[in-house]
């Protein structure tokens, strides 16, 4: 593991064990942070496995949340900028099992980017969907498990 990306999983850590717990009980690790993409993984376990023998629907949408939240978050920090955001709703396409762990991949940074200077420059909350979806690349490749859209409300300070 490179050191950036280990002191962004400590960082996260950090973050998620103090402000957002459950989040931290999912244990996600971060396994790709750039400039346009974000993928986390979400360990199967007993922690995140329901009685079917898959992932829970609720480590599924943490899995998204995180995926689209933390996009934003390092956007504002690159800037150096405060950035306010939440999500307004969220729509989910279950299409199969995860049944190992789930990577979630979103690859929203230049859009969150985009709103960023729309927020910045009107002053405004800006809302636009972003999509998160997840794989479960050590059992199916890249093939959808599932599919969200998330409603990012985000304003710029």
């Amino acid at each position: 593991m490179d050191l950036q990306r280990f002191k962004a999983n400590l960082a996260l850590r950090l973050f998620v064990w103090r402000y957002i717990p459950l989040i931290g009980f999912c244990a996600p690790i971060i396994e790709t942070l750039n400039a346009k993409e974000l993928a986390i993984r979400i360990p199967l376990g007993w922690r995140t496995r329901n009685h079917l023998g898959s992932m829970y629907f609720g480590a599924l949408a943490t899995g998204a949340d995180l995926a689209g939240g933390l996009l934003v978050m390092e956007k504002g920090k690159q800037r150096k900028r405060k950035v306010h955001f939440a999500f307004k709703s969220v729509a989910g396409e279950f299409i199969r099992r995860p049944e190992a762990d789930v990577r979630f991949y979103s690859a929203a940074g230049e859009q969150i980017d985009a709103m960023i200077e729309e927020s910045i420059a009107t002053g405004q909350r800006i809302n636009r969907p972003i999509e998160v979806v997840a794989t479960c690349p050590e059992r199916d490749g890249d093939e959808p498990m599932a599919r969200f859209e998330l409603v990012l409300s985000l304003k710029a300070a």
